[in-house]
């Protein structure tokens, strides 16, 4: 394959924290890079917030879709995947979805990867590489819970399916809530509160990169963080700050979803 000729645009939403910018979204790129050797890998933010924040305080500049598409179809590139990190297809992935196909025209062959909870086999994944990756956690004392995003799109629901599924699979120490939707911090609460004798709680986030909500929302020292909540609750309380793309389970998943698209790429062509 002829890397000036294909190419792979990572889509993220991107954070300002640049120690888990690379952690996460960087090691991401890179186990994608490693796993297609012919094609190129890019990358692009979709919140142009953080994009502006980077260039001001580091003089770091990431494209924008747009400005990334532009550039891929200046560079001639003609077989294009666009990989979003998001964890659903709520508002963010939607729009990277439109960009695709308002741009399908302009590539031979423009694919887009889905994103990471997408199917059922997805979620099972998921929940696999967490649940592991916590283990030790799991003694029967500990709430371990865990903190997504939320949004206002349909798409919600992947956070009540994905609970559904950790019942399912006897995984019942493990409990899911949002910073902007439901569950809310205080449905999350009352879960926990009725859900065992729990002495203790883990608060980890349900995000692909551990930024702004993490560190503040999560871990923070104010009053209506989740740690401070649960802790006035009577819990005793451990913050792990780590983001989904720094576990190797989850980054094979976004792996698997390129390969996905690069197959129906080279089929159709």
């Amino acid at each position: 394959m002829d890397q000036t000729k294909n190419a792979i645009l990572v889509v993220s939403f991107g954070t300002s924290y640049n120690d888990s910018r690379e952690k996460t979204i960087g090691a991401i790129e890179q186990e994608i890079a490693a796993a297609f050797p012919g094609w190129s890998v890019r990358r692009a933010f979709t919140s142009r917030m953080i994009i502006q924040k980077l260039k001001e305080r580091d003089g770091y500049h990431v494209d924008t879709i747009e400005e990334a598409l532009d550039c891929a179809v200046k560079d001639g590139i003609q077989r294009l995947i666009l990989q979003p990190t998001h964890l659903m297809d709520g508002n963010e992935y939607m729009k990277v979805a439109e960009m695709a196909d308002a741009w399908q025209t302009k590539f031979e062959c423009l694919a887009i990867g889905v994103p990471l909870l997408y199917s059922e086999s997805d979620i099972q994944s998921v929940i696999q590489v967490i649940t592991e990756d916590t283990k030790s956690f799991n003694d029967g004392q500990t709430a371990i819970c865990l903190m997504g995003h939320g949004s206002d799109a349909d798409a919600n629901v992947i956070y009540s399916d994905f609970q559904q599924k950790l019942r399912e699979t006897s995984h019942r120490n493990y409990y899911i809530g949002t910073v902007e939707a439901d569950p809310t911090l205080e449905q999350l609460l009352e879960q926990v509160q009725s859900g065992g004798n729990y002495e203790k709680v883990l608060l980890q986030p349900l995000m692909v990169v551990a930024g702004d909500h993490a560190n503040n929302d999560m871990a923070g020292e104010e009053d209506d963080s989740w740690k401070s909540t649960f802790e006035k609750a009577g819990y005793d309380v451990t913050c792990i700050i780590k983001g989904l793309g720094e576990l190797a389970g989850i980054r094979r998943i976004y792996v698997r979803h390129v390969e996905d698209c690069i197959e129906s790429c080279l089929n159709e062509h």
